[in-house]
């Protein structure tokens, strides 16, 4: 008699482990190609982010340059950057719990 703790379950989990794995890839792949955006100053600086956090486009209206005040431009620059990464991450974070249901995997 061969000893099978757990008998199949064990191949079913891993089975299962691979599925999750493969969707977690293919989503991965899917959000790259999707862009976030996000402005600021009223529409003043808007950014596109893409699924991977990665800073896509910048689009800044004339009327927000003034070089007198560059700082008041760098301050809409980052804080429409800042946003568009915080809702990128957002998305990314739904479409992962769209398949893992909610259970945190470390290191995704």
């Amino acid at each position: 008699m061969k000893f099978n703790p757990g008998g199949g379950s064990m191949n079913k989990m891993i089975k299962q482990a691979k599925q999750v794995q493969e969707k977690i890839v293919k989503m991965q792949e899917e959000l790259r190609e999707r862009e976030i955006e996000a402005s600021s100053g009223g529409g003043a600086v808007t950014v596109k982010v893409n699924g991977k956090q990665e800073l896509v486009s910048i689009q800044i209206k004339p009327e927000a340059v003034d070089p007198d005040d560059l700082e008041m431009l760098e301050d809409l620059v980052l804080a429409a950057v800042n946003e568009g990464v915080r809702k990128s991450q957002e998305m990314v974070s739904n479409e992962m719990a769209k398949i893992t249901g909610g259970f945190n995997i470390p290191g995704l």
